[in-house]
């Protein structure tokens, strides 16, 4: 009977079980920037039978860093109109209408009323005092009780108004049913009776708000498992904030995933690309640290650039790492050779220079620290060369 629940958060996109979408087209409470209490409306779901619609907001609700508004839930009005239905010979008829008399949950109010507007509908077989009664009675949510009869029948319509919205509820019963049921009721029965269509509207209201509560605890428990076990928070901790590419925690993991598979002799083809940036405490004293930023990312993107079959980390201020297997172990001779040029062309054109040193994994290493260490000697002895490199091609000017 519960067709859909869903959140919405503060820019009015709905979350339901399956997709998102945008709510304010489709639900006009959702207009308002904030909801003061329970909400119950008609949506008309394309190629689906017409819905009724109960939002409550929801207070201090945050899920993925959204604030949800509201949570809702929808009832196919066909079911509700079954499930208070007492008589299944198709002699009492239910439908619910607004103020003007359209017919919202689009069911039939028995033969002669149908699916058309109520007041143009018996416009023709109640008396002008009675039809200008029912007309004022659904303007101020009054409830009533009329009889007229249709095509030779006797009708009795009793309506009321449904609680929190403009609507009234009608029942239409045919003079057989009175005949056998309702004829030795008391009118304080009828009353009850009344009462009770208007209970049961409201236990449906209830049901749906303990559901929709109980979706914010589930909701809540899902999120703190998330928020434990996250791939994207996982990905923002060992991202480096100012290059994109992934900082020295997730150098650390991937080391300690490495020596696992070195140790078991797992792995035969492995390097390690040790670069360091050129000149960068130089720019940070004389330009300032926002120049000296520029050239970190510049020298990252250089690097992602040259070595892009690679896994690159920036582990320090000036200091970067590219783990080569596979494809970019295959390629690192080219590619360090190339790269290696670019930076003696930059010396020349005052461009970004980065010394770079490489190893890669023999037999008797034990782990990824013994590759690290080759390569990083290695970028020591380039880096003091193209120092050299400069200061003869400043000499030569």
């Amino acid at each position: 009977m519960l067709n859909r629940f869903a959140l919405v958060d503060e820019d009015n996109v709905v979350y339901t079980q399956y997709t998102t979408y945008s709510g304010g087209s489709r639900h006009d409470f959702l207009n308002d920037s904030e909801m003061d209490g329970l909400n119950i409306s008609i949506v008309f779901p394309y190629g689906s039978p017409k819905q009724l619609c109960l939002a409550i907001p929801t207070e201090n609700l945050t899920l993925a860093g959204k604030r949800m508004k509201a949570c809702f839930v929808q009832i196919d009005i066909n079911e509700i109109v079954d499930l208070l239905a007492f008589d299944d010979e198709g002699r009492t008829y239910f439908a619910i209408y607004a103020p003007g008399g359209e017919n919202l949950s689009d069911t039939e109010l028995g033969p002669f009323i149908a699916k058309q507007n109520i007041f143009e509908a018996i416009s023709g077989v109640v008396a002008e005092g009675s039809l200008q009664k029912i007309n004022k009675d659904f303007e101020k949510d009054i409830e009533g009780t009329m009889t007229f009869r249709a095509n030779g029948v006797a009708e009795t319509l009793s309506y009321v108004p449904v609680e929190g919205t403009d609507w009234e509820m009608a029942v239409l019963i045919r003079e057989s049913v009175i005949n056998e049921r309702i004829r030795d009721i008391s009118e304080n029965s009828l009353d009850a009776s009344r009462k009770q269509i208007a209970s049961t509207l409201a236990l449906v209201v209830l049901f749906g708000t303990v559901l929709l509560l109980e979706l914010r605890i589930m909701a809540n428990n899902r999120l703190a498992a998330e928020k434990a076990n996250s791939k994207a928070l996982k990905t923002m901790a060992n991202t480096d904030a100012l290059t994109g590419v992934r900082n020295k925690l997730a150098y650390s993991e991937q080391e300690t995933a490495l020596n696992h598979r070195i140790s078991g002799g797992e792995i035969e083809e492995l390097a390690v690309v040790v670069c360091d940036i050129n000149g960068l405490k130089f720019v940070n004293d004389t330009e300032g640290h926002a120049a000296g930023d520029k050239l970190i990312k510049d020298a990252s993107a250089l690097i992602c650039e040259y070595f892009d079959h690679g896994a690159v980390f920036r582990i320090g201020g000036d200091e970067f790492v590219v783990i080569l297997q596979g494809r970019g172990f295959e390629l690192m001779e080219e590619d360090v050779k190339a790269f290696n040029h670019k930076a003696e062309e930059n010396i020349k054109k005052g461009g970004v220079v980065v010394s770079l040193g490489y190893s890669v994994l023999s037999p008797s290493d034990t782990e990824l620290r013994n590759v690290f260490d080759r390569a990083d000697q290695m970028m020591y002895a380039r880096k003091q060369a193209l120092k050299e490199m400069g200061a003869h091609t400043r000499d030569s000017v």
